[in-house]
């Protein structure tokens, strides 16, 4: 499952994920675009000094890398795979960190079904989903294992440069969350 994707498993990474400008500049990199600071901070509203402060946090972690520059003058960013993995913690801070990342993540997804114009044609291709499914431990990573692979047979081979006409940027979400009492051996 992390084949040409970036783990993060250490609760410090994972909350370097969880602000919004971050996020944003993610989503674009990790689409396939390389882009300078000054155009990272552009897109998240930020100044190209803060926008260079919050990329060189997220190279620290491995999220995001320098490409090669063209003309020396501007550096540009990039992501260092096609995918970005959180790995669920059962430590107090991963999972404070997981949540805090999430927050940001999910109200990502709400502005962007807030921003979808009424009259959009593909309004209909709109969608959120929620399940309470009883599975074991065993169900529970082989639905995450299943739903990822899923999602890696869309991307693949298709970047912001790189894909078939008539088609446009869709974000995806899903989550996997236990809830209630673990059961005991």
């Amino acid at each position: 499952m992390a084949e040409n994707k970036v783990v993060l498993t250490d609760p410090r990474a994972i909350r370097a994920l969880a602000h919004p400008a971050r996020q944003l500049v993610i989503d674009e990199l990790y689409s396939g675009r390389v882009m300078t600071a000054t155009e990272c901070a552009e897109l998240a509203g930020l100044t190209p000094s803060a926008m260079s402060y919050h990329l060189r946090a997220l190279e620290r972690w491995g999220i995001v890398e320098r490409a090669e520059s063209t003309d020396g003058r501007e550096r540009p960013w990039r992501a260092p795979a096609q995918g970005l993995i959180v790995s669920a913690q059962s430590t107090t801070s991963g999972r404070l960190a997981g949540q805090a990342m999430m927050r940001v993540a999910v109200d990502r997804m709400l502005e962007l079904f807030a921003d979808l114009p009424a009259d959009d044609p593909w309004d209909d291709s709109s969608a959120m989903s929620r399940s309470r499914l009883w599975l074991t431990h065993e169900e529970t990573e082989r639905l995450i294992a299943e739903l990822q692979e899923l999602t890696d047979r869309y991307r693949k081979g298709r970047t912001q440069d790189d894909h078939p006409d008539n088609t446009r940027s869709v974000h995806t979400m899903f989550t996997v969350v236990p809830s209630g009492e673990a059961p005991q051996p």
